[in-house]
């Protein structure tokens, strides 16, 4: 199968499965969704859902947080991981956002990645889902699921399966791409035994035809 038809075939599939995928964190404006982004960093979304409500009920908006004690940040996000640097980020990063950009969230990776905590993939997070911009976040399941099923070739890093994914996605549907393959990640093409058989997918995907061929 010609990768042109395989990326059909996927979008074909999701679109009409999952065609209103999105993050699986819990937010009610970006300034939230940034902060549980930070946080989703090295543990999952259902932990950082689980943390969070008590964390904005203290500190609802970036001025109330930048103007936290970094104990009181920590106290509250103790049990996910590496909740030290995770605190000192969440703080550093409100204070920046009202010094150098006036309380607001600003809308572009590059802008994004100024503040601490916030990498490129975070960056990639917050413009494609806050406001649909064509970017792809490339974490661990991104990156191995679209290498399994063909949808990117000898992509050494996560900068180059992101640059494979978004030049061959429809702009407009690369906002959704991201959720459709990292929920595809968690719930049937798994790290270790991935669900071939449950998949509805697996006409159009690389490694089943592979497996199968094996037996």
């Amino acid at each position: 199968m010609k990768i042109a038809e395989r990326y059909k075939h996927i979008i074909d599939y999701f679109s009409k499965h999952n065609p209103e995928a999105e993050t699986e964190l819990h937010y009610e404006n970006p300034f939230q969704l940034l902060v549980a982004v930070i946080l989703s960093a090295q543990c999952t979304d259902k932990r950082i859902n689980m943390i969070t409500p008590r964390l904005f009920e203290h500190f609802p908006d970036i001025e109330r947080m930048s103007k936290a004690n970094i104990e009181e940040i920590f106290n509250l996000i103790r049990s996910i991981s590496y909740p030290n640097s995770k605190a000192k980020h969440l703080l550093e990063m409100s204070k920046m956002l009202i010094d150098k950009f006036d309380g607001n969230i600003p809308m572009t990776v590059d802008e994004l990645i100024l503040l601490p905590g916030v990498g490129r993939k975070t960056a990639n997070v917050i413009t494609s889902v806050i406001d649909k911009q064509p970017n792809m976040a490339v974490d661990t399941h991104v990156f191995r699921v679209s290498a399994r099923i063909g949808l990117t070739y000898r992509a050494k890093t996560p900068a180059a399966a992101e640059k494979q994914l978004i030049s061959r996605f429809p702009k407009e549907l690369i906002h959704k791409a991201h959720h459709w393959l990292i929920l595809h990640g968690r719930y049937v093409c798994t790290a270790r035994n991935p669900k071939c058989n449950n998949c509805g997918i697996n006409f159009a995907c690389k490694f089943s035809k592979e497996k199968t061929n094996a037996l």
